[in-house]
């Protein structure tokens, strides 16, 4: 690992959150504004459902769904989702056909289980194995610690998530699903002559939020994952291990707030700035620099700054051949003692294979010393 010493001033100004969990990330420039205990597993509840809708908006996307199908109500989910479950629910009637873009209204608006247990039938015949297709998209879009048992976000021992997991499922559905992403935003539904309200409390406090999800559990207490824009800049919020829901609504809300007033754009990089050096293994030079491929940008705090550290950070020494282009190593970025940012970092040069006694010479120098 090698470490770069950058004389940038730069520190996380101090936020105090009564959530037991949280993230902030600003979507532009992928900087973590804020995070605590964003990497402990904890119950998704009615987060869950974020997976579900990346399952279906996945599968609209690929042309294996229209919104024009119908799904049929079996009375599993009838009787496991529906008005008698005492969750929420779009009180889908039994044995009836609903249209799918429906249902993902009733979803996302409505949190309905009910909607869920059916969509998750209707694709894949069991919810046992929807939820196997939901951990499998949630290992391809990088969700590396959470685990789902189901599509509703009922409690099961098994199924866990994490803040961080769950802020970058949010702006994952928000770039990759535009279309679709819009329903978030929605006020109200209606199904079976009931009118529900979107149980988002930030799409009515007029300050730029467009999405996404509450959810409550006993042992995970009140939960949100929420995203809003303001002046060019998306951020997203996941919080969790809240008292209640109207500390769940003041808790995003300020940190929302304070993300977006807090912090100003930094340029660390330009594309093609040569940031640092990685050691190699058998090359004809010892070492080739390495580079980021578009101008890199940070979040900074206005006030209260302390000190930025970068670090180029690599599995080593890197084995040559090496490609110009091959991506080697990651910057990793803390403000104060948070990790902010991680970016790959690419050879600025291609590197052939070095002569016998070079290569002989690297295999004594780790045998001897290691490498750092």
């Amino acid at each position: 690992m090698a470490m770069i010493a950058l004389t940038v001033p730069a520190a996380a100004q101090m936020f105090e959150s009564r959530a037991e969990q949280a993230i902030l990330l600003d979507s532009n420039t992928g900087t973590i504004l804020y995070a605590k205990n964003a990497d402990q597993k904890v119950p998704p509840a009615s987060l869950a459902k974020l997976m579900t809708m990346e399952v279906v908006f996945n599968a609209l996307k690929a042309g294996r769904l229209s919104m024009d199908d119908e799904f049929l109500v079996s009375e599993n989910a009838w009787r496991s989702g529906g008005a008698s479950s005492g969750g929420s629910t779009m009180f889908a009637e039994l044995n009836s056909s609903i249209r799918l873009e429906d249902l993902i209204q009733g979803v996302i608006v409505q949190s309905a289980n009910d909607g869920c247990i059916i969509i998750a039938e209707g694709m894949a015949g069991s919810e046992e194995v929807f939820a196997s297709l939901m951990n499998d998209r949630a290992k391809k879009i990088g969700l590396d610690d959470s685990h789902f048992t189901n599509s509703t976000g009922l409690p099961d021992p098994l199924q866990k998530v994490t803040m961080r997991d769950l802020a970058k499922l949010g702006d994952h559905i928000r770039r990759e699903y535009p279309e679709y992403y819009k329903y978030y935003a929605q006020r109200d539904f209606t199904w079976n002559k009931i009118l529900q309200r979107n149980r988002n409390p930030l799409l009515t406090m007029n300050i730029g939020a467009d999405g996404m999800k509450t959810g409550h559990t006993e042992e995970s207490g009140y939960a949100i994952v929420g995203s809003i824009e303001r002046d060019g800049r998306r951020l997203i919020v996941a919080m969790s291990g809240l008292e209640s829901s109207r500390a769940r609504a003041e808790e995003a809300r300020k940190l929302l707030e304070w993300g977006a007033r807090a912090f100003e754009p930094y340029e660390i990089f330009k594309k093609g700035d040569e940031i640092g050096n990685v050691r190699l293994y058998g090359g004809a030079q010892l070492t080739v620099p390495v580079t980021v491929k578009e101008d890199l940008d940070i979040l900074l705090p206005i006030t209260d700054r302390d000190r930025m550290k970068a670090r180029v950070v690599y599995t080593g020494p890197v084995m040559a051949p090496v490609e110009e282009g091959q991506e080697i190593a990651t910057l990793k970025v803390w403000i104060g003692d948070t990790l902010t940012q991680e970016t790959p970092l690419y050879a600025a040069q291609a590197v052939p294979q070095g002569p016998i006694y070079r290569r002989a010479l690297d295999a004594l120098t780790e045998l001897a010393l290691g490498w750092i």
